[in-house]
Order: C-alpha cells, then sequence, then structure tokens
C-alpha cells in the first residue's frame, strides 16, 4: 500500500470509530492503575508542578 492508501485506510477506520453505538470496555488493569495512581495523588505527600514548572523541567 502506498502511503496516501494507508492514510485513507485509517482515517476509515477511525471514522468508524468514531460512529460506533458503544463505547469500548478498558482492560481491568487501566483501574488498577488509576486506583493507584489517585491513591499517589490524594497523598499528603504529593507535590505538583505548574505547566511553567513543568516547561522548565523538560527544557
Amino acid at each position: 500500500m502506498t502511503i496516501q492508501e494507508r492514510l485513507t485506510t485509517m482515517e476509515h477506520i477511525w471514522d468508524s470509530l468514531c460512529h460506533e453505538d458503544r463505547e469500548p470496555e478498558s482492560p481491568e488493569w487501566h483501574e488498577t492503575i488509576l486506583a493507584e495512581r489517585k491513591k499517589i495523588m490524594d497523598s499528603p505527600d504529593a507535590k505538583f508542578l505548574t505547566i511553567e514548572q513543568l516547561r522548565e523541567r523538560y527544557r
């Protein structure tokens, strides 16, 4: 397939997914990871950065 054919195929796939009647189910391990991250965020030791601090860190 050419690049254009592959891109067109991807567009068709995305379009078909956007028109599905139901959302895909998340795997169970997603819930586990999200619960772990929430626990870390709710911890009194959690530290948060502003967007500007984050940008500085990765410059």
